[in-house]
Protein backbone atom coordinates (compact mmCIF):
# COMPACT_ATOMS: atom_id res chain seq x y z
CA UNK A 1 0.00 0.00 0.00
CA UNK A 2 1.22 3.57 -0.68
CA UNK A 3 2.53 5.84 1.82
CA UNK A 4 -0.16 8.60 2.54
CA UNK A 5 0.81 11.79 0.25
CA UNK A 6 1.48 14.51 3.45
CA UNK A 7 0.23 18.08 4.16
CA UNK A 8 1.20 20.66 6.68
CA UNK A 9 -3.02 21.56 6.41
CA UNK A 10 -5.74 19.88 3.91
CA UNK A 11 -8.52 22.74 2.74
CA UNK A 12 -11.92 20.88 1.71
CA UNK A 13 -12.77 23.66 -0.70
CA UNK A 14 -11.57 25.59 -3.71
CA UNK A 15 -13.80 28.54 -3.64
CA UNK A 16 -12.54 31.73 -2.63
CA UNK A 17 -12.93 31.19 1.14
CA UNK A 18 -10.52 28.00 0.56
CA UNK A 19 -8.42 29.91 -2.04
CA UNK A 20 -7.99 33.11 0.50
CA UNK A 21 -7.45 30.69 3.15
CA UNK A 22 -4.19 29.25 1.49
CA UNK A 23 -3.02 32.82 0.25
CA UNK A 24 -3.09 33.50 4.21
CA UNK A 25 -1.51 30.59 5.18
CA UNK A 26 1.24 31.30 2.23
CA UNK A 27 1.69 34.63 3.78
CA UNK A 28 2.94 32.92 6.69
CA UNK A 29 4.72 30.61 4.86
CA UNK A 30 2.90 27.55 5.76
CA UNK A 31 2.31 25.34 2.91
CA UNK A 32 -1.18 23.79 2.47
CA UNK A 33 -2.91 21.78 -0.50
CA UNK A 34 -6.25 22.79 -1.29
CA UNK A 35 -9.24 19.96 -2.69
CA UNK A 36 -12.39 20.69 -4.65
CA UNK A 37 -15.67 19.14 -2.23
CA UNK A 38 -17.55 18.48 -5.14
CA UNK A 39 -20.10 21.49 -4.61
CA UNK A 40 -20.28 23.51 -8.41
CA UNK A 41 -19.88 26.89 -7.16
CA UNK A 42 -17.99 28.18 -10.58
CA UNK A 43 -21.33 26.72 -12.86
CA UNK A 44 -23.14 30.70 -12.28
CA UNK A 45 -22.47 33.74 -10.39
CA UNK A 46 -22.92 33.79 -6.82
CA UNK A 47 -21.92 36.90 -4.43
CA UNK A 48 -21.13 39.78 -6.11
CA UNK A 49 -20.31 42.62 -3.30
CA UNK A 50 -16.89 42.27 -1.99
CA UNK A 51 -17.28 44.84 1.22
CA UNK A 52 -14.66 47.18 2.44
CA UNK A 53 -12.52 44.90 5.08
CA UNK A 54 -12.70 41.69 2.57
CA UNK A 55 -10.99 44.45 0.14
CA UNK A 56 -8.44 44.70 2.66
CA UNK A 57 -7.94 41.48 2.97
CA UNK A 58 -7.26 41.09 -0.47
CA UNK A 59 -5.09 44.04 -0.50
CA UNK A 60 -2.28 42.46 2.15
CA UNK A 61 -2.23 39.94 -0.23
CA UNK A 62 -1.63 42.02 -3.08
CA UNK A 63 -4.67 41.61 -5.20
CA UNK A 64 -6.94 43.94 -4.33
CA UNK A 65 -5.76 45.75 -7.77
CA UNK A 66 -6.36 43.15 -10.55
CA UNK A 67 -9.57 42.38 -8.40
CA UNK A 68 -11.06 45.77 -8.70
CA UNK A 69 -10.84 45.86 -12.29
CA UNK A 70 -13.05 42.99 -12.54
CA UNK A 71 -16.92 43.46 -12.76
CA UNK A 72 -18.52 46.06 -13.81
CA UNK A 73 -16.64 48.94 -16.21
CA UNK A 74 -15.18 51.79 -14.36
CA UNK A 75 -17.80 54.11 -15.19
CA UNK A 76 -20.97 52.31 -14.60
CA UNK A 77 -22.93 53.00 -11.12
CA UNK A 78 -23.45 51.00 -8.59
CA UNK A 79 -26.84 52.26 -7.70
CA UNK A 80 -29.54 50.04 -6.12
CA UNK A 81 -32.58 50.92 -8.32
CA UNK A 82 -36.50 49.92 -7.39
CA UNK A 83 -39.08 49.53 -10.53
CA UNK A 84 -42.22 48.57 -10.82
CA UNK A 85 -41.55 46.96 -14.21
CA UNK A 86 -38.27 47.83 -15.63
CA UNK A 87 -39.70 49.97 -18.05
CA UNK A 88 -41.70 52.50 -15.99
CA UNK A 89 -40.62 54.80 -13.45
CA UNK A 90 -38.21 54.16 -10.48
CA UNK A 91 -39.87 54.10 -7.29
CA UNK A 92 -36.73 54.82 -5.96
CA UNK A 93 -33.17 54.75 -6.23
CA UNK A 94 -29.70 54.23 -3.46
CA UNK A 95 -27.07 56.29 -5.69
CA UNK A 96 -23.49 54.37 -4.76
CA UNK A 97 -20.54 55.60 -6.97
CA UNK A 98 -18.71 53.90 -9.86
CA UNK A 99 -15.53 52.62 -8.99
CA UNK A 100 -13.83 55.65 -10.82
CA UNK A 101 -15.72 58.17 -8.20
CA UNK A 102 -14.87 55.75 -5.54
CA UNK A 103 -10.90 56.04 -6.18
CA UNK A 104 -11.17 59.72 -6.67
CA UNK A 105 -13.25 59.87 -3.26
CA UNK A 106 -10.42 57.87 -1.39
CA UNK A 107 -7.91 59.90 -2.86
CA UNK A 108 -9.27 62.76 -1.91
CA UNK A 109 -10.14 61.78 1.73
CA UNK A 110 -8.78 63.03 5.04
CA UNK A 111 -6.06 60.69 6.35
CA UNK A 112 -7.83 59.47 9.20
CA UNK A 113 -10.06 57.94 6.50
CA UNK A 114 -11.20 54.50 7.26
CA UNK A 115 -11.90 53.63 3.75
CA UNK A 116 -8.60 52.76 1.86
CA UNK A 117 -10.12 49.67 0.05
CA UNK A 118 -13.89 50.95 -0.26
CA UNK A 119 -16.37 47.55 -1.40
CA UNK A 120 -15.90 46.50 -4.92
CA UNK A 121 -19.11 44.81 -7.07
CA UNK A 122 -17.84 41.83 -8.90
CA UNK A 123 -19.05 38.50 -9.90
CA UNK A 124 -17.88 35.82 -7.32
CA UNK A 125 -16.74 33.37 -9.89
CA UNK A 126 -14.71 36.13 -11.70
CA UNK A 127 -13.03 36.65 -8.75
CA UNK A 128 -12.44 32.72 -7.54
CA UNK A 129 -10.82 32.61 -10.88
CA UNK A 130 -8.27 35.37 -10.43
CA UNK A 131 -7.55 33.85 -6.50
CA UNK A 132 -6.93 30.66 -7.93
CA UNK A 133 -4.21 32.26 -10.86
CA UNK A 134 -2.63 33.74 -8.23
CA UNK A 135 -2.42 30.45 -6.05
CA UNK A 136 -0.60 28.91 -8.85
CA UNK A 137 1.86 31.50 -8.66
CA UNK A 138 2.52 31.13 -4.80
CA UNK A 139 4.84 28.12 -3.56
CA UNK A 140 3.22 27.13 -0.71
CA UNK A 141 -0.03 25.94 -2.55
CA UNK A 142 -1.27 22.75 -4.24
CA UNK A 143 -4.28 23.29 -5.75
CA UNK A 144 -6.13 19.90 -6.42
CA UNK A 145 -9.17 20.91 -7.23
CA UNK A 146 -10.05 18.42 -9.62
CA UNK A 147 -9.87 15.54 -6.29
CA UNK A 148 -13.02 15.71 -4.12
CA UNK A 149 -12.53 15.27 -0.76
CA UNK A 150 -14.99 12.05 0.04
CA UNK A 151 -14.06 11.35 3.72
CA UNK A 152 -11.73 12.48 6.54
CA UNK A 153 -10.74 11.02 10.21
CA UNK A 154 -8.79 12.05 13.01
CA UNK A 155 -6.33 11.33 15.85
CA UNK A 156 -4.78 12.98 18.43
CA UNK A 157 -1.93 13.89 15.85
CA UNK A 158 -3.20 13.95 12.21
CA UNK A 159 -6.35 14.44 10.17
CA UNK A 160 -6.58 11.24 7.34
CA UNK A 161 -7.92 12.71 4.45
CA UNK A 162 -9.53 10.99 1.35
CA UNK A 163 -10.10 12.43 -1.91
CA UNK A 164 -10.51 10.59 -5.02
CA UNK A 165 -11.52 11.73 -9.04
CA UNK A 166 -14.26 10.02 -10.74
CA UNK A 167 -12.97 6.66 -12.50
CA UNK A 168 -9.91 6.54 -10.36
CA UNK A 169 -9.78 5.19 -6.75
CA UNK A 170 -9.32 7.37 -3.85
CA UNK A 171 -5.94 8.93 -2.25
CA UNK A 172 -4.94 9.54 1.08
CA UNK A 173 -3.56 12.55 2.45
CA UNK A 174 -2.59 12.83 5.84
CA UNK A 175 -2.20 16.68 7.36
CA UNK A 176 -1.56 18.11 10.53
CA UNK A 177 -4.63 20.40 10.70
CA UNK A 178 -7.50 20.52 7.87
CA UNK A 179 -10.19 23.19 7.23
CA UNK A 180 -13.37 22.56 5.73
CA UNK A 181 -14.89 25.86 3.81
CA UNK A 182 -17.34 25.29 0.95
CA UNK A 183 -19.01 21.72 2.09
CA UNK A 184 -22.20 21.38 2.54
CA UNK A 185 -23.67 20.44 6.31
CA UNK A 186 -24.64 17.08 5.19
CA UNK A 187 -20.85 16.42 4.82
CA UNK A 188 -19.93 17.91 8.10
CA UNK A 189 -22.65 16.53 9.96
CA UNK A 190 -22.15 12.99 8.42
CA UNK A 191 -18.17 13.52 8.59
CA UNK A 192 -17.29 15.56 12.05
CA UNK A 193 -20.77 14.99 13.81
CA UNK A 194 -21.54 19.04 14.22
CA UNK A 195 -24.86 19.93 13.86
CA UNK A 196 -26.19 23.59 13.06
CA UNK A 197 -28.60 26.30 14.45
CA UNK A 198 -30.69 28.71 13.14
CA UNK A 199 -33.97 29.21 11.16
CA UNK A 200 -35.04 25.76 10.52
CA UNK A 201 -38.14 23.76 9.39
CA UNK A 202 -37.06 20.52 9.94
CA UNK A 203 -36.13 18.55 13.14
CA UNK A 204 -33.78 20.65 15.64
CA UNK A 205 -30.22 20.40 14.43
CA UNK A 206 -31.16 19.79 10.59
CA UNK A 207 -29.82 21.79 8.11
CA UNK A 208 -33.31 22.72 6.37
CA UNK A 209 -33.53 26.36 5.79
CA UNK A 210 -37.27 26.92 4.71
CA UNK A 211 -38.92 27.79 2.00
CA UNK A 212 -36.24 27.87 -1.33
CA UNK A 213 -35.90 30.79 -4.11
CA UNK A 214 -34.64 30.96 -7.88
CA UNK A 215 -31.10 32.14 -9.09
CA UNK A 216 -30.52 32.44 -12.67
CA UNK A 217 -27.66 33.18 -14.75
CA UNK A 218 -29.11 35.21 -17.67
CA UNK A 219 -28.30 37.38 -21.13
CA UNK A 220 -30.21 40.07 -21.49
CA UNK A 221 -28.93 41.77 -25.06
CA UNK A 222 -31.40 44.59 -25.01
CA UNK A 223 -31.92 45.30 -21.44
CA UNK A 224 -30.23 48.42 -20.67
CA UNK A 225 -30.39 50.23 -24.56
CA UNK A 226 -34.28 49.62 -25.05
CA UNK A 227 -35.99 48.35 -21.84
CA UNK A 228 -34.48 50.53 -18.78
CA UNK A 229 -36.55 53.55 -18.42
CA UNK A 230 -33.73 54.95 -15.80
CA UNK A 231 -29.97 55.61 -15.53
CA UNK A 232 -27.96 52.21 -15.41
CA UNK A 233 -27.17 50.38 -12.03
CA UNK A 234 -25.95 47.63 -10.05
CA UNK A 235 -29.41 46.35 -8.93
CA UNK A 236 -32.53 46.37 -10.24
CA UNK A 237 -35.50 45.39 -8.30
CA UNK A 238 -39.01 44.66 -10.26
CA UNK A 239 -41.80 44.85 -7.19
CA UNK A 240 -45.08 44.55 -8.31
CA UNK A 241 -48.32 42.71 -7.34
CA UNK A 242 -47.01 39.76 -9.29
CA UNK A 243 -43.67 39.69 -8.21
CA UNK A 244 -40.23 40.61 -6.76
CA UNK A 245 -37.33 39.78 -8.36
CA UNK A 246 -33.56 41.64 -8.66
CA UNK A 247 -31.68 41.65 -11.64
CA UNK A 248 -27.75 41.88 -10.82
CA UNK A 249 -25.66 43.47 -13.47
CA UNK A 250 -22.45 41.48 -13.98
CA UNK A 251 -20.81 43.14 -16.67
CA UNK A 252 -22.57 46.39 -17.09
CA UNK A 253 -24.08 44.97 -20.79
CA UNK A 254 -25.94 42.00 -21.27
CA UNK A 255 -24.86 39.35 -18.25
CA UNK A 256 -27.32 39.65 -15.42
CA UNK A 257 -28.07 37.22 -12.24
CA UNK A 258 -31.63 36.86 -11.21
CA UNK A 259 -32.85 36.37 -7.74
CA UNK A 260 -36.05 35.93 -6.86
CA UNK A 261 -38.56 34.12 -4.80
CA UNK A 262 -41.51 34.24 -7.80
CA UNK A 263 -40.34 31.06 -9.36
CA UNK A 264 -40.27 27.99 -7.49
CA UNK A 265 -37.01 26.27 -8.21
CA UNK A 266 -38.43 22.73 -8.32
CA UNK A 267 -40.97 23.65 -11.41
CA UNK A 268 -38.56 26.38 -12.65
CA UNK A 269 -37.62 25.75 -16.10
CA UNK A 270 -35.92 28.09 -18.96
CA UNK A 271 -39.59 29.00 -20.34
CA UNK A 272 -40.80 29.88 -16.74
CA UNK A 273 -38.11 32.18 -16.17
CA UNK A 274 -38.14 34.16 -19.58
CA UNK A 275 -41.93 34.92 -18.67
CA UNK A 276 -41.07 36.09 -15.11
CA UNK A 277 -38.12 38.27 -16.61
CA UNK A 278 -40.34 39.59 -19.34
CA UNK A 279 -43.15 40.67 -16.82
CA UNK A 280 -40.86 42.01 -14.51
CA UNK A 281 -39.67 43.90 -17.83
CA UNK A 282 -42.97 45.07 -18.89
CA UNK A 283 -42.08 44.49 -22.18
CA UNK A 284 -41.51 41.39 -24.27
CA UNK A 285 -37.62 41.42 -24.32
CA UNK A 286 -35.22 38.61 -25.67
CA UNK A 287 -33.96 36.69 -23.03
CA UNK A 288 -31.19 34.22 -22.46
CA UNK A 289 -30.91 31.04 -19.53
CA UNK A 290 -27.53 30.34 -19.23
CA UNK A 291 -28.19 28.49 -15.84
CA UNK A 292 -30.10 28.15 -12.75
CA UNK A 293 -30.87 26.68 -9.40
CA UNK A 294 -32.45 26.95 -6.37
CA UNK A 295 -31.53 29.51 -2.87
CA UNK A 296 -32.73 29.62 0.52
CA UNK A 297 -34.34 33.03 1.32
CA UNK A 298 -33.71 33.99 4.87
CA UNK A 299 -31.34 31.04 5.81
CA UNK A 300 -28.92 31.82 8.71
CA UNK A 301 -27.30 28.67 9.72
CA UNK A 302 -24.34 28.28 12.28
CA UNK A 303 -22.31 25.29 12.83
CA UNK A 304 -22.81 24.40 16.76
CA UNK A 305 -18.69 24.77 16.74
CA UNK A 306 -16.14 25.70 14.50
CA UNK A 307 -13.08 23.66 15.94
CA UNK A 308 -13.43 19.48 16.45
CA UNK A 309 -9.64 18.51 17.26
CA UNK A 310 -7.66 19.04 14.27
CA UNK A 311 -10.42 19.96 11.83
CA UNK A 312 -11.92 23.39 11.31
CA UNK A 313 -14.73 24.77 9.50
CA UNK A 314 -15.04 28.18 7.29
CA UNK A 315 -17.21 30.27 5.03
CA UNK A 316 -20.21 28.06 3.72
CA UNK A 317 -19.17 24.81 6.05
CA UNK A 318 -19.22 27.32 9.18
CA UNK A 319 -22.16 29.47 8.35
CA UNK A 320 -25.44 29.75 5.70
CA UNK A 321 -26.36 33.19 4.70
CA UNK A 322 -29.39 34.18 3.03
CA UNK A 323 -27.95 34.92 -0.42
CA UNK A 324 -29.83 38.30 -0.83
CA UNK A 325 -27.43 39.98 2.14
CA UNK A 326 -24.15 40.22 0.71
CA UNK A 327 -22.60 39.19 4.01
CA UNK A 328 -21.58 35.31 3.31
CA UNK A 329 -18.69 35.33 1.26
CA UNK A 330 -17.32 38.78 3.16
CA UNK A 331 -18.04 36.88 6.83
CA UNK A 332 -15.91 34.01 4.94
CA UNK A 333 -13.09 35.61 3.86
CA UNK A 334 -12.30 37.20 7.64
CA UNK A 335 -12.74 33.20 8.58
CA UNK A 336 -9.40 32.84 7.07
CA UNK A 337 -7.72 36.11 7.94
CA UNK A 338 -8.59 34.77 11.86
CA UNK A 339 -7.97 31.28 11.25
CA UNK A 340 -4.80 31.54 9.16
CA UNK A 341 -1.98 33.03 11.64
CA UNK A 342 -3.50 30.90 14.46
CA UNK A 343 -2.56 27.63 12.44
CA UNK A 344 0.72 28.73 11.40
CA UNK A 345 1.62 30.03 15.05
CA UNK A 346 0.91 26.33 16.08
CA UNK A 347 3.04 24.81 12.85
CA UNK A 348 5.96 27.59 13.46
CA UNK A 349 5.72 26.24 16.98
CA UNK A 350 4.88 29.66 18.62
CA UNK A 351 1.46 29.34 19.37
CA UNK A 352 -0.20 28.46 22.51
CA UNK A 353 -2.40 25.50 23.35
CA UNK A 354 -5.19 27.94 23.78
CA UNK A 355 -4.86 29.97 20.76
CA UNK A 356 -6.77 27.22 18.38
CA UNK A 357 -9.40 27.36 20.08
CA UNK A 358 -10.18 31.13 19.85
CA UNK A 359 -10.69 30.64 16.15
CA UNK A 360 -14.41 29.87 17.18
CA UNK A 361 -14.63 31.53 20.37
CA UNK A 362 -13.80 34.76 18.09
CA UNK A 363 -15.34 33.61 15.06
CA UNK A 364 -18.41 32.48 15.89
CA UNK A 365 -20.57 35.27 17.54
CA UNK A 366 -19.02 36.66 14.45
CA UNK A 367 -21.38 34.37 12.58
CA UNK A 368 -24.40 34.69 14.65
CA UNK A 369 -24.07 38.50 14.50
CA UNK A 370 -23.70 38.51 10.78
CA UNK A 371 -26.29 35.90 9.97
CA UNK A 372 -29.05 37.89 12.19
CA UNK A 373 -28.16 41.07 10.51
CA UNK A 374 -28.64 39.11 6.78
CA UNK A 375 -31.91 37.30 7.99
CA UNK A 376 -33.30 40.78 9.42
CA UNK A 377 -32.34 42.11 5.70
CA UNK A 378 -34.17 40.04 4.17
CA UNK A 379 -37.12 40.08 6.30
CA UNK A 380 -37.96 43.53 6.22
CA UNK A 381 -37.19 43.83 2.59
CA UNK A 382 -39.73 40.89 1.76
CA UNK A 383 -42.46 42.72 4.20
CA UNK A 384 -42.45 45.90 1.87
CA UNK A 385 -46.18 45.94 0.94
CA UNK A 386 -47.01 44.87 -3.15
CA UNK A 387 -50.38 46.56 -3.54
CA UNK A 388 -52.72 45.78 -6.25
CA UNK A 389 -52.30 49.31 -7.55
CA UNK A 390 -48.99 50.05 -7.01
CA UNK A 391 -48.33 49.68 -11.15
CA UNK A 392 -51.62 51.28 -11.93
CA UNK A 393 -51.81 54.80 -13.25
CA UNK A 394 -54.37 56.07 -11.03
CA UNK A 395 -54.64 57.96 -8.24
CA UNK A 396 -54.16 55.46 -5.63
CA UNK A 397 -51.46 54.14 -7.66
CA UNK A 398 -49.33 57.30 -7.55
CA UNK A 399 -49.95 57.28 -3.15
CA UNK A 400 -49.09 53.63 -3.41
CA UNK A 401 -45.48 53.97 -5.12
CA UNK A 402 -45.08 57.40 -3.34
CA UNK A 403 -45.54 54.91 -0.31
CA UNK A 404 -43.64 52.16 -1.31
CA UNK A 405 -40.97 54.07 -2.50
CA UNK A 406 -40.03 56.05 0.79
CA UNK A 407 -39.81 52.37 2.62
CA UNK A 408 -37.66 51.24 0.20
CA UNK A 409 -35.40 54.14 0.31
CA UNK A 410 -35.53 53.44 4.28
CA UNK A 411 -34.31 49.70 3.84
CA UNK A 412 -31.68 50.77 1.00
CA UNK A 413 -29.98 52.84 3.45
CA UNK A 414 -29.58 50.16 5.94
CA UNK A 415 -27.82 48.40 2.91
CA UNK A 416 -24.84 50.07 3.59
CA UNK A 417 -23.55 48.11 6.38
CA UNK A 418 -20.51 49.76 7.53
CA UNK A 419 -20.29 48.98 11.02
CA UNK A 420 -21.45 45.45 9.84
CA UNK A 421 -17.91 45.22 7.86
CA UNK A 422 -15.52 47.29 9.88
CA UNK A 423 -16.68 46.79 13.61
CA UNK A 424 -15.98 43.41 14.10
CA UNK A 425 -15.21 43.26 17.54
CA UNK A 426 -13.60 39.82 20.02
CA UNK A 427 -14.10 41.37 22.89
CA UNK A 428 -13.73 38.93 25.97
CA UNK A 429 -11.09 36.67 23.76
CA UNK A 430 -8.75 35.07 26.56
CA UNK A 431 -6.33 36.62 23.67
CA UNK A 432 -7.40 39.98 24.01
CA UNK A 433 -5.51 42.40 26.46
CA UNK A 434 -8.76 44.43 27.49
CA UNK A 435 -8.28 48.10 28.45
CA UNK A 436 -10.15 48.41 32.24
CA UNK A 437 -9.80 52.00 31.38
CA UNK A 438 -11.93 52.01 28.65
CA UNK A 439 -15.59 51.99 26.93
CA UNK A 440 -16.65 48.99 24.53
CA UNK A 441 -18.16 50.46 21.78
CA UNK A 442 -21.54 49.90 20.45
CA UNK A 443 -22.10 47.99 17.41
CA UNK A 444 -24.35 49.81 14.90
CA UNK A 445 -24.72 48.43 11.36
CA UNK A 446 -24.24 52.11 9.02
CA UNK A 447 -21.71 53.51 11.54
CA UNK A 448 -17.94 52.89 11.94
CA UNK A 449 -16.29 54.44 14.78
CA UNK A 450 -12.46 54.15 14.35
CA UNK A 451 -10.94 52.87 17.89
CA UNK A 452 -8.28 51.30 19.04
CA UNK A 453 -9.97 49.33 22.40
CA UNK A 454 -8.24 46.11 22.32
CA UNK A 455 -10.49 43.65 20.17
CA UNK A 456 -11.47 45.61 17.16
CA UNK A 457 -9.67 46.28 13.96
CA UNK A 458 -6.77 48.29 13.66
CA UNK A 459 -7.67 52.05 12.71
CA UNK A 460 -6.57 53.09 9.04
CA UNK A 461 -4.26 56.34 8.83
CA UNK A 462 -2.89 57.26 5.45
CA UNK A 463 0.62 58.41 6.29
CA UNK A 464 1.74 61.17 3.68
CA UNK A 465 5.35 61.43 5.26
CA UNK A 466 7.34 58.29 3.71
CA UNK A 467 8.64 57.83 0.34
CA UNK A 468 7.67 60.92 -0.59
CA UNK A 469 4.19 59.73 -1.37
CA UNK A 470 1.08 58.60 0.41
CA UNK A 471 1.15 55.13 1.94
CA UNK A 472 -1.80 53.04 4.29
CA UNK A 473 -0.31 52.44 7.30
CA UNK A 474 -1.78 48.87 7.14
CA UNK A 475 0.37 48.42 4.49
CA UNK A 476 3.03 49.02 6.92
CA UNK A 477 2.00 46.06 9.08
CA UNK A 478 3.91 42.71 8.60
CA UNK A 479 2.57 39.32 8.37
CA UNK A 480 3.26 38.81 12.42
CA UNK A 481 2.68 41.49 15.13
CA UNK A 482 3.52 44.89 15.35
CA UNK A 483 4.28 47.06 17.87
CA UNK A 484 3.38 50.91 17.08
CA UNK A 485 5.32 53.49 18.82
CA UNK A 486 3.18 56.68 18.41
CA UNK A 487 4.25 59.86 18.94
CA UNK A 488 7.25 62.16 19.41
CA UNK A 489 8.34 60.21 22.62
CA UNK A 490 6.95 56.66 23.10
CA UNK A 491 8.31 54.04 25.17
CA UNK A 492 10.83 51.88 23.95
CA UNK A 493 9.43 48.57 22.67
CA UNK A 494 12.91 46.59 23.14
CA UNK A 495 11.31 44.96 26.54
CA UNK A 496 8.50 43.45 24.61
CA UNK A 497 10.19 42.88 21.33
CA UNK A 498 13.07 40.94 23.93
CA UNK A 499 10.59 38.81 25.12
CA UNK A 500 8.51 37.93 21.74
CA UNK A 501 11.76 36.78 20.35
CA UNK A 502 12.09 34.65 23.66
CA UNK A 503 9.22 33.03 22.49
CA UNK A 504 9.26 32.86 18.95
CA UNK A 505 6.81 35.24 18.33
CA UNK A 506 7.71 37.44 14.84
CA UNK A 507 7.17 41.00 15.92
CA UNK A 508 8.09 44.34 14.57
CA UNK A 509 8.60 47.69 15.86
CA UNK A 510 7.05 50.37 13.38
CA UNK A 511 7.52 54.15 15.33
CA UNK A 512 5.46 56.56 13.53
CA UNK A 513 5.82 60.06 15.32
CA UNK A 514 2.92 61.46 13.35
CA UNK A 515 0.97 63.27 15.48
CA UNK A 516 -2.52 62.58 13.99
CA UNK A 517 -2.03 58.76 14.21
CA UNK A 518 -1.44 59.17 18.32
CA UNK A 519 -4.54 60.83 18.39
CA UNK A 520 -6.30 58.54 16.30
CA UNK A 521 -5.02 55.59 18.75
CA UNK A 522 -5.01 57.54 21.48
CA UNK A 523 -2.07 55.73 23.25
CA UNK A 524 1.41 55.60 23.26
CA UNK A 525 1.93 52.04 22.37
CA UNK A 526 -0.67 49.76 20.52
CA UNK A 527 0.69 45.95 19.68
CA UNK A 528 -1.53 44.96 16.13
CA UNK A 529 -2.40 40.96 15.67
CA UNK A 530 -1.27 39.48 12.78
CA UNK A 531 -4.97 39.79 11.38
CA UNK A 532 -4.78 43.22 11.84
CA UNK A 533 -6.80 43.44 15.08
CA UNK A 534 -5.15 45.55 18.15
CA UNK A 535 -4.06 43.22 21.01
CA UNK A 536 -3.36 45.56 23.36
CA UNK A 537 -2.37 49.26 24.24
CA UNK A 538 -0.93 51.48 26.73
CA UNK A 539 1.18 54.15 27.58
CA UNK A 540 3.67 51.98 28.68
CA UNK A 541 4.83 48.17 28.68
CA UNK A 542 3.64 45.93 31.31
CA UNK A 543 6.10 45.27 34.05
CA UNK A 544 6.36 41.54 32.73
CA UNK A 545 6.14 41.69 29.26
CA UNK A 546 6.13 38.00 28.80
CA UNK A 547 2.83 37.58 30.27
CA UNK A 548 1.79 39.82 27.24
CA UNK A 549 3.71 37.71 24.66
CA UNK A 550 1.80 34.35 26.41
CA UNK A 551 -1.25 35.83 26.49
CA UNK A 552 -1.46 37.39 23.28
CA UNK A 553 -0.34 33.78 21.84
CA UNK A 554 -2.45 31.68 23.87
CA UNK A 555 -0.08 30.27 25.78
CA UNK A 556 -1.92 30.09 28.93
CA UNK A 557 -0.31 32.84 31.25
CA UNK A 558 -2.47 35.91 32.43
CA UNK A 559 -1.47 39.11 31.68
CA UNK A 560 -0.92 41.47 35.03
CA UNK A 561 -4.13 43.76 35.02
CA UNK A 562 -2.19 47.40 36.29
CA UNK A 563 -3.78 50.81 35.24
CA UNK A 564 -1.44 52.21 32.66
Amino acid sequence: MCEPLRTPVAIAGSGPVGLMLALFLDHHGIPSTVFGTGRPWRDEPRGTTHDARTMEHYRRLGVSGPIRRLGLAAGHPTDIAYFTRYNSPELSRLPQPARTQRLRQVAAAPRTDQLPEPAHRADQTSVGDLLSEHARTRPNITLLGGRQITGLDQDAGQVRVRAGQPGRPDEEWTARYAVVSDAGPGFVQQELGIRYEGPATGAPGRADTGPRATAAHLRLPTFHREVLSGQPAWSYWAINADLMANLIALDGEDEFLLLTGSVDPDTADAARLVDLVRCAAGTDLPVEVLSHSSWAPGAGLVAERFVKGRVLLAGDSAHLFTPDSGFGLNTGVDDAANLAWKLAAILQGWGGPGLLATYGSERRPIALRNTAAARELHATMAEIERPTALDTDTPEGIEARDRVGGLLRCHGQRTDSIGIQLGVRYDGSPIIAPDADAEIPGDPWGMYLPTSVPGGRAPHLWLDDWHGQGSSLFDRFTPGFTLLRLGPEPPSGKPLLAAAQAHGMPLQILDVEDRSARDLYERDLVLIRPDQHVAWRGNQLPTDPGDLVARVTGAGRALTRRRI
